[in-house]
């Protein structure tokens, strides 16, 4: 949840290694061009499994990526893209390095490959930054999202209107994360277009939270700015600029927001919670959670009035939020329409710089942004719970949502999966 579900294409990465035997390139190759192609073709077979990691990897990238992990990071890829199938072409950049593109079943994937002379020219990196779909369908990737363990959910249309291009479970209320910051950016951008604040506006820093974000290493009364706090909050999903902007508005002034831009069950997140409160409820006392979970609305007020003055420590935090997935009912909830129908709202009643801050962080790897003229993004996530969001803008300037959530109660969820599964998606254009 709390730390941002930054969007990246799904990585082979890390240095890999052992001793390049079987698998070795010619001794006597004369350049290392000849060993950069070569490392290049054997990739094909790393991806398939029919060459083990450590014939080929150098000692270096083992020491960073296990063959383990490299085993199911390619077995993620070949669920999604199909099996690899050739080295369909190969940029050298320098005698070591260069841009690889391996033909997959329903992609191209592309990326740097590195090899290492010191170690016999094995791979010391791999990492495919880009996948553009081949063969790819609306009908295949709702096939791979409704195989997915636990609730999922998509909607992928235009903002404006009510024929979207792919829906499933849109109606659903789902645990968002920190994708919950969007209302936060509603209200502040409804009340600078009101003329009540400005952009420019200096706060000093008053409150902290935990990570995901820089502001919480920062000293109180720094100095910061509406622009500045905003951004922050959307583009790396800082939760102390997050609870500061909540304690300028109001928890309610959001509620608000959240009720007026249409939400079909706002109750559900009835108080408004900050990050801290979050943070404090599930990686505190088991029985103030459950009392909570238990509790009215204005009873749930004075549980979190009580969690004020309480500290937690960083390390058993860490610990919670790395584990199983816990209370994803104490969280922040919304379903697809109703960010659908929350960006409706902000472009209506907001001021538009909103979406300049929506915009710093696009989410997605170049060769599929650039698809779009514009392109906006916010994600959450915590244990079990992942929640990705864009806006993109078309030729012909109409916004369209792309949205998907996945929650397990169970089991933690992966990020790479479904932010594979997105990219799929936008690729594919409206």
């Amino acid at each position: 949840m709390i730390r941002q579900a930054l969007v990246a294409a799904a990585l082979l990465a890390s240095p890999i290694a052992a001793s390049a035997q079987e698998a070795a390139p010619p001794a006597n190759a004369s350049a290392e061009e000849s060993a950069l192609e070569t490392r290049a073709e054997q990739v094909v077979g790393l991806i398939n499994g029919d060459i083990a990691p450590a014939e080929v990897f150098s000692d270096a990238m083992l020491a960073q990526v296990s063959p383990e992990q490299f085993a199911a990071v390619s077995k993620q890829l070949v669920s999604q893209f199909g099996p690899a199938i050739a080295l369909q072409g190969l940029t050298p950049r320098s005698r070591t390095d260069g841009i690889i593109e391996i033909r997959m079943e329903r992609a191209i994937a592309r990326g740097p490959l590195v090899i290492d002379p010191a170690e016999g020219n094995r791979i010391s990196g791999l990492l495919f930054r880009e996948f553009e779909p081949v063969n790819d369908s609306l009908e295949k990737i709702r096939t791979d999202l409704e195989a997915l363990p636990g609730e999922v959910g998509a909607y992928f249309g235009p903002v404006k209107g009510n024929a979207p291009v792919l829906e499933m479970n849109a109606g659903q209320p789902f645990a968002i994360g920190s994708s919950f910051k969007l209302y936060v950016l509603a209200a502040l951008s409804e009340e600078i277009r009101q003329g009540k604040r400005q952009w420019d506006d200096v706060v000093e820093l008053e409150t902290k939270s935990f990570p995901s974000g820089k502001l919480q290493d920062w000293p109180l009364g720094a100095p910061l700015t509406l622009h500045t706090l905003a951004s922050l909050m959307i583009s790396i999903s800082d939760n102390t600029a997050t609870d500061q902007l909540i304690d300028l508005l109001g928890r309610e002034r959001v509620a608000e927001v959240m009720r007026a831009s249409g939400h079909a069950a706002p109750d559900l997140n009835d108080p408004f919670l900050k990050t801290r409160e979050l943070f404090l409820l599930k990686g505190g006392d088991p029985e103030r959670l459950e009392d909570y979970r238990a509790a009215e609305p204005e009873e749930r007020l004075a549980i979190l009035a009580n969690t004020a003055g309480d500290d937690l420590d960083l390390e058993a935090l860490a610990k919670t939020f790395d584990g199983k997935p816990i209370a994803l009912d104490v969280e922040w909830l919304a379903s697809g329409q109703d960010l659908r129908k929350l960006f409706l709202y902000m472009m209506m009643k907001g001021d538009p710089r909103a979406l300049e801050v929506l915009s710093i962080n696009a989410g997605l790897p170049d060769a599929v942004a650039d698809k779009w003229q514009r392109v906006a993004f916010k994600g959450g996530s915590e244990p079990g719970v992942l929640h990705l969001t864009w806006l993109l803008q078309d030729e012909g300037g109409e916004w369209h949502l792309l949205n998907l959530a996945w929650n397990n109660r169970q089991e933690p969820v992966d990020q790479d999966t479904l932010t594979l599964i997105a990219q799929r998606i936008a690729s594919l254009g409206r």
